[in-house]
């Protein structure tokens, strides 16, 4: 379990208040990523039911609902989609929807919840590897725009999940942890952790030609794993994933 989550925060009344029955909801962000700072906002994440009703008539249903406010001093930031939505987009090489899916940081969990993530291993495929390779290019150049700490470290956490997703066939997203599991990360990595937790949008005290060097050597490391990669090139759970989706929605 990540203890990075203040314990006194009650997130039910959260759940509770959902228009629609959530099948699970658990905290993404940095919270999950493993440096949270002081002032950072909780990101929720899950996944709702709509009635079946909804889904068979003229009207388009809206299948994502995504809300931001303030509660008790923290601000708060939930996304959930429709059950089907959510498996069709495990069924991509999304690897958003499974670090949310497999979060320890839970705040609503069911019988679907526990489904889902169980087939979580016949979703994985060696083309996962284009999700973090692109999510880590994307915030590097967010990076070398702003100087902040925060997209540097974004950057690092990315290639390093992807790199121990494509060896060992496990999602982990939890930074401290993938510093323990993936030998080839950089030595300061700790030090840009605890200057993060220290301030949420703070400048990134590095050398840019040396981390710049490191970053490019996990994306050689990050295609290596993936050539290498014994995960599948299609996932296998699709058929699971349907009868399973089928009778969550007929049960409303």
């Amino acid at each position: 379990m990540i203890d990075d989550l203040d314990p006194d925060l009650d997130l039910a009344p959260v759940v509770a208040e959902q228009p629609h029955p959530l099948l699970f909801a658990t905290v993404s962000g940095a919270h999950l990523y493993g440096f949270p700072s002081r002032d950072s906002d909780v990101d929720l994440r899950g996944a709702h039911l709509l009635p079946a009703a909804d889904l068979v008539g003229l009207r388009e249903p809206v299948e994502t609902r995504s809300r931001m406010w303030i509660r008790d001093g923290v601000e708060m930031d939930l996304v959930t989609h429709d059950l089907r939505k959510f498996v069709r987009l495990m069924l991509r090489r999304n690897g958003y929807v499974l670090e949310q899916l497999l979060s320890p940081l839970v705040a609503h969990t069911g019988d679907t919840h526990r489904e889902l993530a169980a087939l979580t291993p016949d979703v994985l495929t060696s083309h996962h590897a284009h999700h973090y390779r692109g999510f880590g290019v994307t915030q590097w150049r967010l990076f070398e725009k702003t100087g902040e700490l925060k997209p540097l470290l974004y950057t690092f956490r990315a290639l390093l999940t992807g790199i121990h997703l494509m060896r060992s066939g496990e999602v982990q997203a939890h930074l401290p942890t993938l510093l323990d599991e993936v030998p080839a990360a950089p030595a300061y990595l700790p030090e840009l952790i605890a200057a993060k937790a220290a301030h949420e949008h703070g400048g990134a005290d590095v050398e840019h030609a040396r981390v710049q060097a490191d970053v490019e050597r996990l994306h050689e490391l990050l295609d290596a794993a993936q050539n290498a990669s014994a995960l599948p090139d299609a996932p296998r759970a699709h058929d699971a994933l349907h009868d399973l989706l089928v009778r969550v929605r007929l049960q409303g």
